[in-house]
């Protein structure tokens, strides 16, 4: 009974908190979640809400530091045979389910099997596509051998979808909504469009130095779908972290050049930090594309540096390099792209003999349309004729998917922190719908390179190799980079150890309240 009464007062504490109860004497991080929690099976998880709540509650062999670094996580160490091909982990024997059994090598077995279900049709069973096979060779011995080489393989482990999961829970059922990981945190209640709690792994097996993480006693995830309710819950202190900038507080928030307003310097922490997310506008190659010099002459007719200070509190920065962003450690300045010369841009028109009144349709969704008005604006003074087209996103994102418009805004957030997850939109062989490209973009030279980057495991050189595709893309003027995202991160005061990388995770077993 006395567990019980203990129990009931720690789930009131937490169920309440912002609602007037005292929750002090309890270390409990909470943020808002505006597009809801669909599913706390890492198999599943594929959106940044699902990827951020099942962190918590996961591990796979591997994880990702700040800077992008591959690192030990329930493998402590790995080795990789001379050709490439073969994987060799060795796991901790100290790792317990939550439940309480210690994971084996067999639960990996069992974890990437079940990845690969067709049955299950898992979203991130892609991962998995270069892999021959895998086997526990014995309780702490995991093997993979890919059937090529292929250098972001440990990043691709990274993943959620990777993580290893208890087969005799997973087989009880409903393991979505009632979960059981390594993590650092448990799975504790979830009341549907309400509120999640996870509450802290007393077992979990990674320290700092000689401190047991984590920190925190439990993370409390709300779901108001209202940016501008959630910000003002965040201003009153009932949140503890707000991500991104909405057009409804951003000016409330954020100078016309990026910083805190002065009101909010001493209560409010920012961070700032590039995020891998390449925002573009994409023209489709095949079928009587527009001419390369209307192409370039796109690219340089509009001002990058004033479209961002005006239109995004300087949140990013101009695309005036390649397609792959800042934040990867291939990332170099020396792929020189297109700056604002509407002089240059008039001079391309006008050698390209262009039919000047021919309506060059720019599609788009409305979260994009201050943008593409701007630069519609932009490429009218330069004597082109842009008319935007507004579509719903769900009808942009699959015409877009289908390459059913010839001129279009996109984006492409990573899903792994290597600059071939960008590069692959534009491998012929990954033609839409079966892949990627999009733009239908085909090019015997880019593809010889693609595929040899494939195999090169010296990192140096396969940088090289994507520094020469990221400049062919440039010279054909597939795409108009516009900008390089940044990850925004608002915590209250009282909050430290929370850190970040280019990936945006959000990793909470170090951070302190």
């Amino acid at each position: 009974m006395k567990w019980q009464a203990g129990f009931f007062i720690f789930i009131l504490l937490i169920t309440s908190c912002g609602k007037g109860i005292d929750d002090s004497d309890k270390k409990i991080f909470k943020y808002n979640e505006s597009a809801g929690v669909n599913t706390l099976d890492p198999v599943f998880a594929k959106d940044q809400a699902a990827i951020w709540a099942t962190n918590q509650l996961f591990n796979g062999l591997v994880q990702l530091d700040d800077d992008l670094n591959v690192k030990p996580s329930i493998a402590k160490t790995w080795s990789v045979s001379n050709n490439a091909l073969i994987y060799t982990f060795n796991l901790r024997n100290d790792v317990l389910f939550h439940n309480g059994r210690k994971v084996i090598a067999k639960d990996f077995e069992y974890s990437f099997s079940r990845l690969l279900d067709k049955d299950l049709a898992a979203p991130g069973a892609w991962v998995l596509n270069n892999v021959a096979s895998f086997s526990a060779l014995n309780d702490t011995t995991f093997n993979v051998e890919l059937k090529t080489p292929l250098p972001a393989f440990l990043s691709l482990l990274s993943m959620q979808y990777c993580s290893v999961v208890p087969k005799e829970v997973v087989e009880n059922g409903n393991f979505n909504k009632h979960p059981v990981g390594t993590g650092p945190f448990k799975f504790q209640i979830w009341k549907d469009g309400v509120k999640l709690v996870f509450r802290k792994n007393p077992s979990y097996f990674e320290k700092e130095g000689e401190e047991q993480l984590p920190y925190l006693d439990a993370v409390a995830i709300t779901f108001i779908q209202d940016k501008q309710s959630a910000f003002l819950q965040f201003i009153q202190g009932n949140l503890d972290f707000i991500s991104g900038i909405d057009a409804s507080y951003k000016d409330e928030i954020l100078t016309q050049t990026g910083e805190l307003q002065t009101k909010y310097k001493d209560i409010v922490n920012l961070q700032s930090q590039p995020y891998l997310n390449t925002e573009y506008l994409g023209f489709l190659m095949d079928n009587n594309p527009l001419p390369l010099e209307i192409r370039k002459a796109i690219n340089y007719g509009f001002d990058r540096v004033k479209m961002l200070k005006y239109l995004r509190n300087n949140i990013g920065t101009p695309a005036i390099n390649g397609f792959v962003p800042m934040g990867l450690p291939s990332f170099n300045t020396n792929v020189i792209g297109y700056n604002y010369n509407p002089e240059k841009a008039k001079e391309l028109i006008s050698d390209s003999n262009f039919d000047t009144k021919q309506e060059i349709v720019l599609s788009t969704t409305s979260s994009y349309l201050d943008l593409c008005e701007y630069i519609q604006n932009s490429l009218q003074e330069i004597g082109l004729n842009i008319r935007v087209e507004v579509n719903p996103p769900s009808t942009h994102r699959q015409m877009v998917a289908t390459s059913k418009l010839n001129f279009y805004r996109g984006s492409w957030i990573a899903d792994y922190p290597d600059a071939e997850n960008y590069l692959s939109l534009f491998y012929s062989k990954n033609f839409c719908p079966s892949g990627p490209n999009y733009t239908h973009f085909d090019s015997s030279e880019f593809d010889d390179l693609y595929e040899k980057s494939l195999s090169e495991t010296v990192v140096t050189k396969r940088y090289a190799l994507y520094r020469e595709m990221d400049s062919l893309l440039i010279q054909n003027a597939v795409i108009v980079p516009l900008y390089y995202d940044r990850v925004l991160r608002f915590t209250q005061n009282n909050i430290s150890g929370f850190d970040s990388n280019a990936m945006n995770l959000l990793d909470l077993k170090r951070v302190r309240k």
